[in-house]
């Protein structure tokens, strides 16, 4: 087990910055009823082997429910397991004391929060006061805000990060474009004005699954050139979101398909997209965990 892993191992650090566990015997994952391939439990046990495969450093671990007693059991894990080298959380952004439950949250290794927007009826949810209110706490705490937002919401997410300019913000699955049905407007626009944002970075995440059962490069690629053309390797993260991507494709495939998407990149812009974004934006080395996986 490396003491430094930037010291000892001239590999540039590979981390994925997006990946979920549950387990059905603590909660149901009743968002995974009608999607037989995920509905079950999945542990870090169950992603080792992957990571091993291809060479995957370290990891953040994202929220899956709307539930307060998963960050606390999230952040078990990773204490427990160097693999895991930060935790996005969930509070409950409308609450009156986000800042109070946040406090109550104080820990090295919890590195962002994010909400369910993305299944919020109101389609400017982000836009309300007491949402703003709620974000601002988060950034106020020191963490980073995770956008979980479909390609419609964007306008809102645009909003939010306008209105808190000093709130570090990453955009997931890169606002969920709708490849399936090819589309382009207004979700192009859109990542055009968040990049304009220097306090907005994405993950290069959840493409599989948007493609309507074809995630080839053919069928991703002009998304992921416009995402590396507005934002650029340096504001760029890989992320596996596994397990929810085994819907379409498998841990080893999404980081091949990555490989690909990011081959006219240089060494040490790969380098970025594959780690040093996270790295950064997260702090995830300075979160309290000293050490990686060997």
């Amino acid at each position: 087990m490396s003491t430094d892993p930037k010291a000892t191992d001239p590999r540039p650090l590979r981390i994925d910055s997006h990946h979920h566990l549950w387990d059905l015997a603590v909660r149901d994952q009743a968002w995974t009823v009608n999607l037989p391939g995920i509905h079950r439990s999945f542990s870090l046990d169950d992603l080792r082997p992957a990571l091993v495969r291809k060479q995957i450093d370290g990891t953040v671990l994202v929220q899956t429910v709307a539930v307060a007693a998963e960050t606390p059991e999230f952040l078990a894990i990773a204490h427990a397991d160097p693999a895991v080298l930060g935790v996005v959380g969930w509070v409950d952004l409308t609450g009156v004391d986000v800042a109070g439950r946040l406090a109550e949250l104080d820990d090295p290794l919890l590195v962002g929060i994010r909400a369910l927007a993305q299944d919020e009826p109101d389609p400017g949810w982000l836009c309300r006061p007491d949402v703003i209110r709620g974000v601002a706490a988060v950034g106020a705490a020191g963490l980073v805000y995770d956008l979980l937002v479909r390609h419609t919401q964007l306008p809102a997410a645009i909003e939010l990060v306008r209105a808190l300019p000093e709130v570090s913000f990453v955009l997931d699955h890169a606002g969920k474009p709708a490849i399936s049905e090819g589309s382009w407007h207004p979700w192009a626009e859109g990542i055009e004005v968040l990049a304009g944002h220097q306090n907005v970075v994405v993950k290069l995440s959840g493409l599989v699954t948007e493609t309507g059962g074809d995630p080839s490069a053919r069928a991703i690629s002009p998304y992921s050139d416009h995402l590396l053309r507005s934002f650029g390797p340096s504001r760029l993260m890989f992320g596996s979101d596994w397990p929810v991507c085994l819907l379409a494709a498998s841990y080893d495939e999404v980081v091949e398909l990555t490989d690909v998407l990011t081959g006219q990149l240089s060494p040490s812009e790969r380098a970025e997209v594959f780690g040093g974004t996270a790295d950064r934006w997260y702090g995830l080395l300075r979160s309290g965990s000293d050490s990686l996986p060997a």
